[in-house]
């Protein structure tokens, strides 16, 4: 099957029920070629008919129609969060270097961003980053979940190594802009380890990073088949434990709080990583 479809889209920005810290999504790409057993954005495929969410959709529309929505009288440059339901740095973006365009585009409105990826391939963008980071408010942020490259290679098997993804953070850190380590999502029994969020909080203090945000994994639609499916093949010795964790779609009360009293938070503290997202953006946007 091929695994790479041209479409094109109505709108290039998506309005979201909440505002705060963003109100609008922009994704250029449908499906993503990382195949990270967890991803919470699989269902997104559904109305397309469509059942493998490693199959790309490009919005080969998408530049001149964000040009359209950023120029109207009406556009308040507002935070535009780019990349949360797929990666728009995944490997196709190689070839179709399609974020550029998106960038300018921001550069040309002065409009802010929050940039989420997992891919190494952002640094091509750097000067553009820059750029933008100068002149409004810009967060590159990272999901990195585990320092083991043997559990990451099998739980993300298209995704950048996560010393890469630390060097991405670590070199944005030379920008303007903020930039967050994102510990999502921790998986019970795989990454939740102390020693494995202590590698995390070294390498994001040594990366010197504005925040970290953490957050347990929660299953929910097809992602709970496709990632017990991966558990079974994978870690068989962890699945009747993860089973009986994940009765409904989120890990226990019990469990969460154990986690985060006895592990990310006194680890957090240890290394003097803040748990605010929030203040970098205030100080940027006030600055402005």
């Amino acid at each position: 099957m091929n695994k790479i479809e041209n479409i094109t889209c109505i709108n290039a920005l998506n309005k979201l029920k909440r505002t705060i810290p963003y109100g609008w999504d922009l994704n250029i790409y449908r499906g993503c070629s990382h195949n990270c057993k967890y991803c919470y954005a699989i269902y997104s495929h559904n109305y397309l008919g469509v059942e493998d969410f490693s199959k790309v959709f490009v919005k080969t529309n998408v530049v001149e129609q964000l040009d359209k929505e950023l120029s109207d009288k009406n556009w308040k440059r507002e935070i535009i969060n780019i990349g949360g339901i797929t990666d728009s740095y995944q490997s196709i973006e190689a070839e179709l270097k399609i974020m550029p365009e998106i960038l300018k585009l921001l550069i040309k409105h002065k409009t802010p961003a929050i940039i989420s990826t997992k891919s190494d391939l952002i640094l091509r963008d750097f000067d553009l980053i820059a750029q933008l980071s100068k002149i409004t408010y810009v967060n590159v942020a990272s999901t990195i979940t585990t320092l083991d490259e043997s559990i990451r290679q099998r739980i993300e098997p298209n995704a950048s190594p996560s010393l890469d993804r630390f060097r991405i953070l670590k070199t944005f850190r030379n920008t303007n802009a903020s930039v967050g380590l994102h510990v999502m999502p921790i998986i019970p029994y795989l990454t939740d380890s102390y020693s494995n969020f202590e590698g995390l909080c070294a390498e994001a203090k040594n990366s010197n990073v504005h925040y970290m945000l953490p957050g347990v994994l929660y299953l929910r639609g097809k992602t709970r088949k496709i990632f017990f499916d991966f558990i079974q093949n994978e870690y068989p010795d962890k699945y009747d434990d993860l089973k009986i964790l994940y009765r409904t779609g989120g890990a226990d009360k019990v469990y969460k709080e154990k986690l985060y009293n006895e592990i990310v938070n006194p680890l957090r503290l240890k290394y003097g990583i803040s748990n605010s997202y929030i203040k970098p953006m205030k100080e940027k946007l006030h600055t402005e």
